[in-house]
């Protein structure tokens, strides 16, 4: 059986999520990543919730949709949740994008 904390992955994913909730009040922009998609969500950590979420292959796509649905939904300020995943490529993609798009974080 492997031990999960010697990941250096799932290391950086927990400080990263501890880090981001206790942060800051706003919603939390969780990104993920699968072998063809990348997926962006809304989730609310006071009440536990996924408020929205989308899913594509285009990291730039991705990042002016999940910002129209925040506009839809009323959010403008998020913590931005990298999942883990360093901040480069794909994910630095999508964040650029959803800012440009108007998100703020």
């Amino acid at each position: 059986m492997i031990n999960r904390y010697n990941n250096n992955h799932l290391k950086r994913k927990i400080a990263t999520k501890f880090r981001v909730i206790s942060k800051s009040g706003f919603p939390r922009l969780a990104v993920r990543k699968s072998n063809k998609y990348l997926e962006a969500s809304f989730i609310d950590d006071a009440s536990h919730r996924t408020v929205g979420s989308v899913k594509s292959k285009d990291p730039v796509k991705l990042g002016s949709e999940i910002a129209k649905l925040g506009a839809k939904l009323k959010i403008t300020k998020v913590s931005f949740d990298r999942g883990g995943y360093q901040y480069h490529g794909q994910i630095k993609a999508l964040a650029e994008a959803a800012r440009t798009a108007g998100l703020i974080f």
